[in-house]
């Protein structure tokens, strides 16, 4: 008994730290973007976050793990945290965080589909189509607005692609790293992704010459406490959470933080950075929400 509600309970606060920490890394990427390269800084955050972290758990006893759980974890890295995150991150120079967030919202279809498609799995119910539909219809009302409140798709296409593309990255990766070859601890599996995803965005951040051009005079304080606040809370803590939720709980219910994280971060951003957010874009979150419950109802059997 005392088990299964240390169990309940670690499950909870892991969800809960997923849900909130999560919806404010948004807002801390939009602050730190505007000084810090995005390459640079993505890289930077999750390989000093997954370093520190491997050398913690070694000193502790954690047993190093072999090539062939490096190869997986190092492929689940580079789904989430370069192509998850590091578009997220080149976005958001020019893509509103609250916005942004929405249309990452579309995560928990890419993993509805992406699952059925891997070997062995199953067709998605016919709840889970009307939830894509739905979904989709909300991002194309988010994306062609001609207003403050919208993404006009004309004028920022690439922005869109690049977010659309990092749900999509983000579930890939996520399932990978549920059904293949991991560690026995959770959190040595978070420590080598983020070394594995922050190696491959320091190469993509060398490929675009960030580090030639970077000058630390120019960084301003907000977007040094934004990037510490990544690497503790967005890394360490939440991104250990969710490694643990994939393990422990089921794809369907780990995606349903994308029902919360939007809420934060549409709050956050108007709050903090008094982002816009018109009636179009209210409707377009509802309609996207709507979508991602839907997709992700519990299957009758």
């Amino acid at each position: 008994m005392k088990t299964r509600t240390s169990t309940r309970t670690l499950l909870i606060a892991a969800f809960a730290i997923v849900y909130i920490v999560w919806g404010s890394t948004y807002l801390a990427i939009r602050v730190a973007v505007e000084t810090l390269p995005p390459f640079l800084l993505a890289s930077f955050r999750f390989l000093v976050a997954g370093t520190a972290m491997f050398i913690w758990l070694r000193f502790r006893g954690t047993r190093m793990p072999d090539k062939n759980q490096w190869f997986h974890a190092v492929v689940a890295g580079i789904l989430m945290l370069l192509g998850g995150n590091g578009l997220v991150v080149w976005a958001e120079q020019t893509v509103p965080s609250n916005l942004a967030a929405l249309l990452v919202a579309l995560t928990p279809v890419w993993f509805a589909l992406l699952d059925w498609l891997r070997p062995g799995g199953k067709r998605p119910a016919i709840y889970t189509w009307i939830g894509i539909v739905v979904g989709l219809i909300g991002v194309v009302l988010l994306v062609t607005g001609r207003n403050a409140s919208s993404i006009n798709v004309t004028q920022n296409p690439l922005g869109v692609a690049a977010l659309v593309l990092a749900g999509f990255s983000w579930a890939a990766g996520s399932l990978w790293a549920r059904y293949n070859a991991r560690t026995e601890s959770p959190w040595m599996n978070a420590a080598l992704q983020m070394i594995g995803g922050g190696g491959a965005l320091l190469l993509l951040s060398l490929y675009h010459g960030e580090p030639m051009r970077f000058r630390f005079a120019q960084v301003s304080l907000p977007s040094c406490l934004s990037l510490l606040y990544l690497i503790v809370f967005g890394s360490w803590i939440a991104f250990s959470a969710y490694v643990w939720l994939l393990q422990a709980s089921t794809p369907e219910r780990v995606a349903t933080y994308a029902y919360v994280n939007p809420v934060i971060a549409v709050l956050l951003g108007r709050l903090v950075l008094n982002e816009p957010l018109g009636l179009r874009a209210v409707w377009a979150a509802a309609i996207i929400l709507a979508g991602v419950i839907i997709t992700t109802l519990p299957k009758r059997e």
